[in-house]
C-alpha cells in the first residue's frame, strides 16, 4: 500500500484520542480554560455521563471574533505569547483543547470580551466549521459540547456506563475546584444538580472542607514547610482516618492537579509506620514553586510533571509529613468515637421499643415490688459488675492528663480513663505496641544496628544493571548493617547483616534491595525491612489482649502513650483509643 497524506479531519480525529479521552477530559480542557480567563464561577452541565451534552459557563475575561475564529484551529493559543515552555503559569498550553472537542463533537462556543459591543458565536461540527456570526451572550464564555465521539463509534463504545462517566467528571471539577477557591462551581446532571461550592476567597482550608467533608478537616493535620525554594502546604489526615485507595488523595503543583508517581510514593513513604499497606491517607497537598524547575508538559493529559530536582520535592514531603505525624498523630481520629456514639444509640431506641423480660422487675428501693431479688439490680449489687473496677482510687493529677485517669479494665483488654471532658477507651495491646515500637527505633537511632557477622562471607553474583545501582549506596548500607564489599566485576561479597534480620538469604537480600536501588535511587528498601522486623517485635513483645493490669499499669501505660509520637495509631493504623465527650454520652441518656 502506497505512503499518503491523511485527511486533515482524520488527523485531528487522532490527534484528538489523546487529549479527549471520555467526556471527563474534555470537561477538564473546558474547566481549564474558564479558570485561565480568570473566571469567578463555572457552570458545568452534563448529560447521559457527558455523552449527549457537556456545557460550560463562565464569567471570564471572554474572546474577541479574531480570538474566537483562532480557538478552534489547532495549536492556537494565547497563553505562552513569547513562546517559552519554561515558565508556563496557566493550566492550559497547547492550543488542543477547542480542536480536539470540536473533532469529535458538535461544538458551540458563545462569547464576549470585557467591554465588547457585543458578542460573537462559532459552531463546529465533527472538524468543519459552520461560521462565525454575532451573538447577545452578555459576559465571558458558553461552550457546549454535543454527541460527543459521535464521529468516532470506535471511542463511543469503549466508555464506561453514564454512572462511571458521570463519577469521573465529578473527580475532576472537585479536582480543579480544590485548588481555586475564590471560584464557584457548580456541576449539575440529568437527575439535578450534584454539588455547588461557594466562593471561600482565600480559605483554602475552607474549600478542603467543602470538598473532603468537615470530618476530614475535623481529622486533620496542617503542613506548612519550605526548602530550597519549594513550599508544601495542605492538610493530611491523620492514620487512623484512612481509605482503602489512594482516591482521595489530592496533590497540585502551582495550582495544577497532578497524579504523579513521585508524590504517590513519598506520601506512602511517610506514612509507612503508621498505616498498613491495604490504607491508604487521606491528603490535599499544595506544591509551589518557581515554574522554571518544574516540566509539565511530559504527559498529554497534563497529568504528571517532571522536577528538575526530584529529591528536593520527594524529601520535602516525606520530611514534612513525617514530622507532622509524629507531633500530631498522638490524638486518634474521632470518626471512631462517633460510630460507637450512633451505634449506642440505636441499641438504646431498640432496647426502649422492645417489650421487657418475662421475669424482668424493678431494682430494689423504697418503692421496689417484690421479686426484686431475680433482678439485673440486685445481681450487679451482690458484687458482679462487667467491668473491673479497681483503678478508683487514682491519683488527682491523672485525671487532668490528656487521656485521664484509668477508672476500670473490660474483658482483661480494654482500659477504661475518666477525662476532664469525657471517657477515653484504650486498646492496652495495640497502645503498648506503638510504645515498644518507638523505643525500639528510638534506640537503633541511638546506638545504630546492631550486625551479626557471617563466618564464611557470602558471595553474589548481580548483573551490571544491579551492580551499578548497588555501588553507590555500600556506606549507606553499611550504616543499615549490611557490610557488603565488591569482589570481582560482577559479585559483591557479604560480610555481615542486620542483627534483626536473624537468618536471611543473602543472594535474595542483596538482590531485592539493588532492585530497589535501581528504582528509587536510595536504601529505603533495606530500612523498611528493618523497621518491618522492629514492628513485628514490637507486636510480640507488647501487652497482650487478655492480660489483667493493675491500676498502677494502666496509668503508666495512659502517660506513656503521651510521650509517645504516633501513639493515637498502633503500627498497622487501627486507633489506639476512642474518646467519647461528656457531652455526647449525656445525650445518649436524655440529659441534653
Amino acid at each position: 500500500m502506497p505512503v499518503r497524506r491523511l485527511d486533515p479531519i482524520l488527523v485531528d480525529r487522532i490527534a484528538a484520542g489523546e487529549v479527549v479521552e471520555r467526556p471527563a477530559s474534555a470537561v477538564k480542557e473546558l474547566v481549564e480554560n474558564a479558570l485561565d480567563a480568570g473566571a469567578t464561577r463555572i457552570d458545568v452541565a452534563i448529560e447521559q455521563g457527558g455523552k449527549r451534552l457537556i456545557r460550560v459557563i463562565d464569567d471570564g475575561c471572554g474572546m474577541d471574533e479574531h480570538d474566537l475564529a483562532l480557538a478552534v484551529e489547532r495549536h492556537a493559543t494565547s497563553k505562552i505569547p513569547d513562546g517559552d515552555l519554561t515558565a508556563i503559569a496557566t493550566l492550559g498550553f497547547r492550543g488542543e483543547a477547542l480542536p480536539s472537542i470540536a473533532a469529535v463533537a458538535d461544538l458551540t462556543i458563545e462569547t464576549r470580551a470585557a467591554g465588547a459591543p457585543h458578542g460573537y458565536s462559532i459552531r463546529v461540527e465533527a472538524g468543519e466549521k459552520r461560521g462565525l456570526s454575532a451573538s447577545n451572550w452578555p459576559r465571558g464564555a458558553r461552550i457546549e459540547a454535543r454527541a460527543l465521539f459521535a464521529a468516532t463509534p470506535a471511542r463511543l463504545k469503549f466508555l464506561k456506563t453514564e454512572r462511571t462517566e458521570t463519577a469521573a467528571i465529578v473527580d475532576v471539577v472537585k479536582r480543579l475546584a480544590m485548588a481555586h477557591p475564590q471560584v464557584r462551581f457548580l456541576l449539575s446532571a440529568d437527575s439535578g444538580a450534584l454539588f455547588d461550592y461557594g466562593a471561600c476567597g482565600d480559605d483554602l482550608a475552607r474549600r478542603i472542607a467543602q470538598i473532603l467533608g468537615e470530618e476530614f478537616a475535623a481529622n486533620a493535620f496542617e503542613l506548612d514547610a519550605a526548602r530550597e525554594g519549594v513550599r508544601l502546604s495542605g492538610l493530611a489526615g491523620l492514620p487512623t482516618y484512612s481509605r482503602g485507595n489512594a482516591q482521595m488523595q489530592y496533590v497540585y503543583v502551582n495550582g495544577r492537579p497532578v497524579r504523579d508517581k513521585l508524590f504517590a510514593g513519598a506520601i506512602r513513604a511517610a506514612y509507612l509506620d503508621y498505616l498498613s499497606s491495604d490504607r491508604h491517607p487521606v491528603a490535599a497537598l499544595f506544591v509551589t514553586c518557581d515554574p522554571r524547575i518544574v516540566d509539565v508538559n511530559v504527559h498529554p493529559a497534563k497529568a504528571e510533571v517532571r522536577f528538575a530536582d526530584p529529591g528536593l520535592v520527594c524529601g520535602l514531603v516525606v520530611g514534612a509529613l513525617k514530622q507532622a505525624l509524629a507531633e500530631k498523630s498522638g490524638r486518634s481520629a474521632d470518626a471512631g468515637a462517633r460510630v460507637a456514639i450512633d451505634a449506642l444509640a440505636r441499641a438504646n431506641v431498640a432496647q426502649r421499643r422492645a417489650p421487657p423480660p418475662a421475669n424482668w422487675s424493678l431494682s430494689r428501693s423504697p418503692y421496689a415490688p417484690a421479686g426484686f431479688e431475680d433482678s439485673p439490680q440486685a445481681a450487679f449489687d451482690a458484687g458482679a459488675p462487667a467491668a473491673d473496677a479497681r483503678a478508683h482510687d487514682a491519683p488527682a493529677q491523672e485525671a487532668d492528663s490528656p487521656l485521664g485517669a484509668a477508672r476500670a479494665q473490660l474483658h482483661e483488654t480494654y482500659i477504661i480513663a475518666q477525662t476532664q471532658d469525657g471517657l477515653v477507651i484504650v486498646d492496652q495491646h495495640a497502645a503498648h505496641e506503638r510504645i515498644v515500637y518507638e523505643k525500639l527505633k528510638r534506640q537503633r537511632a541511638e546506638t545504630g544496628v546492631a550486625r551479626q557477622m557471617l563466618l564464611i562471607p557470602a558471595v553474589v553474583e548481580l548483573d551490571e544493571s544491579r551492580m551499578n545501582a548497588l555501588a553507590p549506596a555500600l556506606d549507606e548500607l553499611a550504616g543499615l548493617g549490611l557490610s557488603l564489599e565488591p569482589f570481582g566485576p560482577g559479585a559483591v561479597l557479604v560480610r555481615e547483616t542486620p542483627a534483626l534480620l536473624g537468618e536471611v538469604d543473602c543472594g535474595r537480600l542483596v538482590e531485592d534491595i539493588a532492585d530497589l536501588l535501581a528504582e528509587e535511587g536510595d536504601a529505603r528498601g533495606l530500612s523498611r525491612r528493618l523497621d518491618h522486623v522492629l514492628a513485628t517485635c514490637a507486636c510480640h513483645h507488647s501487652v497482650r489482649a487478655g492480660r489483667r493490669l493493675s491500676p498502677p499499669e494502666m496509668n503508666a501505660l495512659l502517660r506513656e502513650m503521651e510521650a509517645t509520637p504516633g501513639a493515637g495509631q498502633c503500627n498497622h493504623g487501627r486507633p489506639t483509643y476512642i474518646e467519647l465527650k461528656l457531652a455526647d454520652i449525656e445525650k445518649l441518656f436524655g440529659r441534653k
